[in-house]
């Protein structure tokens, strides 16, 4: 029994020929291991995102539900941000 299983894909203009370009480098053999290697890229993305939702923000927000007190306002947000940055460019100057 086969383990790949063969697809027609289409590709707007520029994808396609980043494709072939990474094929024409030598950075990748085939045209199939370019788009194999971005759908692992793809995969890894999804995965560290749900890692993300599980382990943050569902803890951020069962912190909210339990202190509602520990929650800032979009207002407060941008005030420590603007002083933040202001630190950091005063840092650089």
């Amino acid at each position: 029994m086969r383990s790949t299983q063969s697809l027609s894909i289409t590709l707007p203009h520029d994808m396609a020929q980043m494709v072939k370009e990474k094929v024409a480098s030598g950075e990748y053999a085939t045209e199939s291991e370019v788009i194999r290697d971005g759908l692992r890229s793809l995969q890894a993305r999804d995965a560290a995102l749900e890692k993300w939702l599980r382990e943050e923000v569902v803890k951020s927000y069962d912190q909210y539900k339990t202190d509602p007190g520990t929650v800032i306002d979009g207002t407060e947000l941008k005030r420590r941000m603007a002083g933040h940055l202001r630190a950091l460019h005063g840092k650089s100057s």
